[in-house]
């Protein structure tokens, strides 16, 4: 039986990425991205997609998968990353699962619940509704319906207002329940040993609004605008993250930079938080704290705990 795989968890912008590359100098191993936003090409800077310089020390799967009107969800995912692990290990090196999309995590780990397929019909009357009486009021109808699903989803976030709505009505039961009932698809890695990385929340905030003011500053406005140039519209899932659905406004002349900046990185805040509380219920080996001004030191706390677990020898 082949070791487990190693996951890097953990909440946004905590160092996850630059914790596998510096492992990378020591040991032959390859990434594979748990991140459901770095699955979409063109979509570089609000993803926080690692740079090249990085993707060269360390290789990277499952980023730049899917153009950004493409579906792409966990099921799929899972398929793809048990081929990238088998892969991987086809080449004598190891993999590390780094990312802290929950949902991929848990799909990779110990599989999907079983929901059902989507129903155009319903789906086609949800959209207008939510653009006759606006976002706002399907967030509302899906809180009257499922309210532990509607303090998981952000208001503006349409598609999965309308998924988590959709399965209320198809199977009688809130979204928040359907996904506590047996997995249906097997796991896409034997075995995993997950290291979490956390660090004192509100340094980790002050690092989040940091990133925020780097990405504008990088061009993220810019990104934003020639994504909507070439078509890509908020409707889709991929417009809806972080950033793109902030700074949509602004290129539409509707909101201030300031503005928008300011709720980017509020809603990035909640986002780490929901993370937190994510990871906090799975099965995690052991959590390492990351300084902000030291990260060779968590650098060292996964090193020793490869060491000792004997993971990657």
């Amino acid at each position: 039986m082949p070791h487990p795989a190693l996951a890097i968890v953990g909440p946004t912008g905590v160092g996850k990425t630059a914790v596998a590359v510096e492992l990378a100098r020591a040991w032959p191993i390859e990434a594979v991205s748990m991140d459901s936003r770095q699955v979409y090409r063109r979509m570089d800077i609000g993803t926080g997609k690692p740079t090249p310089a990085e993707r060269r020390l360390l290789p990277h799967h499952l980023v730049d998968v899917v153009e950004p009107s493409e579906p792409y969800d966990a099921a799929r995912f899972a398929r793809e990353a048990r081929e990238a692990i088998a892969q991987i290990r086809d080449r004598a090196r190891w993999p590390v699962l780094v990312g802290g999309t929950g949902l991929y995590f848990r799909a990779l780990v110990r599989g999907l619940s079983p929901l059902p397929a989507a129903d155009p019909v319903l789906r086609g009357r949800l959209r207008q509704e939510a653009a006759a009486r606006g976002p706002a009021a399907l967030h509302a109808r899906l809180q009257t319906l499922d309210p532990a699903e509607a303090a998981r989803l952000h208001p503006q976030d349409v598609v999965r207002v309308i998924r988590a709505i959709e399965i209320v009505v198809l199977t009688g039961r809130p979204a928040s329940v359907a996904r506590t009932r047996p997995r249906a698809t097997r796991p896409a890695a034997d075995r995993v040993l997950a290291v979490g990385l956390t660090m004192p929340r509100e340094a980790l905030y002050r690092r989040l609004d940091r990133r925020v003011d780097r990405m504008v500053a990088d061009g993220l406005v810019h990104e934003v605008a020639g994504l909507l140039a070439a078509g890509y519209g908020l409707d889709l899932p991929s417009m809806q993250g972080i950033g793109y659905r902030h700074l949509a406004p602004v290129v539409a002349g509707t909101v201030s930079l300031d503005e928008a900046a300011r709720a980017m990185k509020r809603d990035t805040r909640r986002y780490a938080k929901r993370q937190w509380t994510w990871f906090a219920r799975e099965e995690i080996a052991e959590w390492v704290t990351v300084d902000p001004d030291d990260v060779a030191s968590a650098v060292e706390s996964v090193r020793k705990i490869l060491e000792r677990t004997r993971l990657f020898g």
